[in-house]
């Protein structure tokens, strides 16, 4: 049987989505009572620290939302951000994320993460806010992480850079001039130009 301050918890939990004991906190919330409801079944620890309700509906996405709420100042990019665009054929077993220089590095047991540092406008502009099974994900807009992958192209390998370019182009994923703000915030203006210039010839 489930007490009222249970069901006001789970409440809580299923309209979140992905939750940790400090988002019952924030709502008034004890979080001994999270334990209850693991205890009994209610709810599922899914990494350390992170729990939803038993009958949650799980999507594709769900390493992100948990990201995201593990790690809120991080931005989904680079190949993880290419497979969420639908821009490429591969998937990742990584999450990738973006975050400040000197951010400290998340210890998370899964999933697991690939970190990039940037600063200004490279770690700033061209992010999305997606919601995914509840919580707010930054992504970085489809311009933004094909620039991102010419400047990392030596992390990302060139023939990936260039699929998702050819890809997001023939979707019309952004204008020209999107692409070239984003290539001159990343600063491969000179790299990406003879790739553009057979894009649209």
């Amino acid at each position: 049987m489930v007490t009222n301050a249970e069901r006001q918890a789970l409440q809580v939990i299923r309209r979140q989505g992905v939750v940790r004991a400090a988002d019952l906190e924030a709502h008034g919330i004890p979080r001994g009572r999270m334990y209850d409801l693991l205890r009994k079944g209610r709810v599922t620890r899914h990494a350390r620290g992170i729990y939803a309700a038993s009958n949650h509906p799980y999507t594709a996405e769900h390493a992100l939302a948990q990201v995201a709420k593990r790690v809120p100042s991080g931005v989904i990019c680079l190949l993880t951000a290419l497979r969420f665009h639908g821009l490429t054929t591969q998937s990742p077993a990584e999450v990738w994320i973006a975050l400040p220089e000197k951010a400290r590095k998340p210890r998370l047991d899964y999933p697991r993460l690939r970190v990039t540092r940037s600063s200004g406008p490279a770690l700033t502009d061209g992010i999305e806010i997606h919601r995914i099974e509840g919580v707010q994900v930054r992504v970085y807009s489809a311009a933004k992480t094909v620039a991102d992958c010419f400047k990392y192209r030596n992390k990302v390998g060139i023939d990936v850079a260039l699929e998702a370019l050819r890809d997001a182009w023939r979707q019309r994923r952004f204008t020209m001039d999107e692409l070239d703000r984003y290539a001159r915030i990343c600063r491969v203006q000179r790299v990406m130009g003879p790739y553009l210039e057979a894009l649209v010839a």
